[in-house]
């Protein structure tokens, strides 16, 4: 689901410590209840991602299994 809302300022948006500054390949994520939000740390007009606890865990699984490398 992609979510535009004007809300999101106030979120706690953090980017991976792995994520190199000028990087061109960089997602922030924010908690929000029990969602997940994952956006694009250099578009954040382009709006977000909203994963719940299992679509999360999936994600984080494929990406630290290199299932999604070179996607």
């Amino acid at each position: 689901m992609v979510n535009r809302s004007e809300r999101v300022s106030v979120l706690n948006w953090r980017k991976g410590s792995a994520s190199a500054e000028g990087a061109s390949e960089c997602v922030e994520v924010a908690a929000l209840g029990p969602s997940v939000l994952v956006r694009d740390s250099h578009d954040h007009a382009a709006g977000m991602l909203s994963l719940n606890s299992t679509q999360w865990r999936a994600l984080v699984h494929a990406i630290r299994d290199g299932r999604l490398d070179g996607c």
